[in-house]
């Protein structure tokens, strides 16, 4: 298999008849260039099951709200369009994440609250989109297992038998890995770039151009997860932390030490209010 005969098939994925329908749906509302917020509100609004989702998400942990937003409309006020797109792809997927996957869905809200922290302590303006950039880093991961499962579990079994990395196996059977595949979708959905390029870019920072310090802050989180050992990402092994992480992040020990306190009470009550949704 190559990466054009993958993207040729995520590029129609809406059509794959096991794509859930809630995602199908809000797939055709982001893919509007156009869309507007009143549009996404009054979409979330028309569907009980994704309003106390959406509304159980902002007002978790993962987002420093805890019990301030009311309503789908103040949510949207607050974290703005970006943001709600990305948490409407993340909570759509959830249940794919929860059957296919099972601790994706922990690692990802982990990696959120860990970039939330790490971007505040940064002094980004937005620091809840980067947060959503942490919670869809992953998102090629469930891309695929919609699109190739079979292919894509024989991959992950190869990582159980500790044959290598994740993304590195997917690059040898694919030609691509699900960090690329999650730009590729990003981009198919409109999100701005500051979204786009951590999650693209979350194995190789490096390769960042235009927001070097938010893919530092998705690739830091994601490891400071795995290391944890919070959740299931599909590796046996915690990924090293790029060289040049280190010097966009300039990080202490001890910043490292209060990070991983500071993450701690979120991390454990975020477990907590999403567990009831098993």
């Amino acid at each position: 298999m190559n990466a054009q005969v993958v993207l040729e098939k995520i590029e129609k994925i809406e059509n794959l008849p096991t794509i859930p329908s809630i995602l199908r749906k809000i797939l055709g509302i982001i893919e509007d260039p156009k869309v507007s917020l009143q549009k996404i509100s009054d979409f979330v609004a028309s569907d009980p099951t994704l309003t106390a989702r959406i509304l159980k998400m902002v007002n978790s942990p993962v987002y420093g709200f805890p019990g301030r937003i009311s309503s789908v409309s103040h949510a949207m006020v607050i974290l703005g369009l970006n943001a709600v797109k990305g948490l409407l792809i993340g909570v759509s997927v959830f249940e794919v994440m929860k059957k296919n996957m099972v601790g994706l869905w922990e690692h990802s809200l982990s990696s959120a609250i860990y970039a939330r922290i790490i971007a505040t302590r940064k002094n980004l303006s937005s620091p809840e989109e980067i947060s959503v950039a942490a919670l869809l880093h992953d998102i090629g991961k469930v891309i695929l297992l919609i699109a190739f499962k079979e292919d894509y579990e024989k991959i992950i079994q190869s990582v159980m038998a500790k044959e290598g990395f994740l993304h590195e196996l997917e690059k040898e059977y694919f030609g691509i890995t699900h960090a690329e595949v999650g730009g590729f979708v990003a981009k198919k959905w409109n999100f701005p770039l500051k979204l786009t390029e951590p999650i693209m870019n979350h194995h190789r920072p490096q390769l960042s151009k235009n927001f070097e310090l938010e893919t530092a802050i998705v690739h830091f989180s994601n490891i400071l997860s795995l290391s944890r050992g919070i959740g299931y990402s599909g590796d046996i092994f915690v990924n090293p932390v790029n060289v040049s992480v280190w010097n966009v992040l300039d990080f202490k020990y001890e910043d490292i030490k209060d990070i991983f306190r500071e993450a701690e009470d979120p991390i454990t009550s975020s477990q907590e209010i999403f567990a009831s949704d098993e």
